[in-house]
C-alpha cells in the first residue's frame, strides 16, 4: 500500500498501518479479518472521519506487513496493537474488530482495559475450535500450489450466494486481497485462532460493548455473538441480516449501527 506507514513492533516485524481523520478527534483503531488488508474498510472510512481520527494496520503476515515465520498468538496480535498505540502517543482509543480483528478486540478487553474506551466486536467468535481442524486447514494451504482453492472457499463463506454469482467488484477486489495473502501469513494467524479460547475470561471486559452478529454467517454464527454478547457485563447485540462481512453487505446499517454506539453517553 503506498499510503502506507511502517513501524516495528516488539519482535521487529515490520507492520504497516494508516491514520486517517482529525488530528484531534477521538481515535477509533480498526482491526481487520483474517485473508483481508486495511482496505477492507474503505466503505466505511468517509463517515468514520466525520467524528474520529481512523487508525488502521495490516495484521502481520497480511497486507504490507511483513510475514513473521512461524504461528502467530493472540497475544502478539494484541501487543501489535498496543505497541502501535504506544509508538503513535494514543494513551487511549475506541476498538472495532471483525471475525480475526474481534478475537484481537476481547484481549485487549481483558489485557489492555485502560487503554480502551468503546469496545465493538463484529463477526467474531470466543472459541472457534477443536484445534485439530485448523491444523489440516494449516497443513493443506502450506501445501498447496498456490492461494486459488483457498481464496474461493474464504470468498463462499464470506458472501451470499447471490453477490458471488452476480461476479459483483465487491468480490472480485476481495479475491485479489486472498491471492495476494502469502500462505505463510495466513497459517500464522489461523494458529492464532486454534489456540484462542476466551469464553471464560471475557466475563472480566468492562468496556461498553457492542457486538455485531451476522444472520446467515456460517463462519462466527449468530450463536458465537450472542454467546459474547451473554458473557460481557452490559455488552449490546446488533443483528444484521448478513453473512461474515457485514460491513460489505450492509455498509450503511453498519457504519450508522457503530457511530450511534460509539456516541452513545455512559450509562447512569
Amino acid at each position: 500500500m503506498n499510503d502506507a506507514s511502517f513501524f516495528t513492533a516488539g519482535d521487529g516485524t515490520r507492520l504497516a498501518y494508516r491514520l486517517d481523520g482529525p488530528a484531534d478527534a477521538p481515535v477509533l483503531a480498526l482491526a481487520n479479518s483474517i485473508g483481508t488488508t486495511m482496505a477492507m474498510w474503505d466503505g466505511q472510512i468517509a463517515a468514520l472521519v466525520r467524528h474520529f481520527r481512523v487508525l488502521r494496520h495490516d495484521t502481520r503476515g497480511h497486507g504490507a506487513s511483513a510475514v513473521p515465520a512461524g504461528a502467530y498468538s493472540l497475544d502478539r496480535l494484541g501487543r501489535d496493537v498496543l505497541e502501535l498505540l504506544d509508538g503513535l502517543c494514543i494513551a487511549r482509543a475506541h476498538f472495532l474488530g471483525l471475525s480475526l480483528g474481534g478475537f484481537t478486540g476481547q484481549w485487549l478487553g481483558v489485557h489492555a482495559p485502560e487503554r480502551l474506551g468503546r469496545l465493538v466486536l463484529s463477526n467474531t467468535a470466543a472459541y472457534l475450535g477443536p484445534a485439530p481442524q485448523w491444523d489440516e486447514r494449516i497443513a493443506a494451504v502450506l501445501r498447496a500450489p498456490d492461494m486459488k482453492a483457498t481464496a474461493e472457499m474464504f470468498l463462499a463463506n464470506w458472501f451470499p450466494p447471490a453477490m458471488l454469482q452476480a461476479g459483483d467488484p465487491v468480490v472480485d477486489a476481495f479475491r485479489a486481497m486472498l491471492l495476494a495473502t502469502d500462505r505463510r501469513g495466513l497459517a500464522g494467524a489461523w494458529a492464532a485462532v486454534r489456540d484462542a479460547d476466551l469464553r471464560r475470561i471475557i466475563a472480566l471486559i468492562d468496556a461498553p460493548t457492542l457486538v455485531i452478529a451476522g444472520r446467515d454467517d456460517t463462519v462466527t454464527s449468530l450463536a458465537h455473538g450472542e454467546q459474547i454478547a451473554a458473557t460481557v457485563p452490559g455488552a449490546r447485540l446488533v443483528v444484521l441480516p448478513a453473512v461474515h462481512l457485514s460491513n460489505i453487505e450492509h455498509p450503511d446499517t453498519f457504519v450508522a449501527t457503530v457511530l450511534d454506539f460509539l456516541a452513545a453517553q455512559p450509562a447512569a
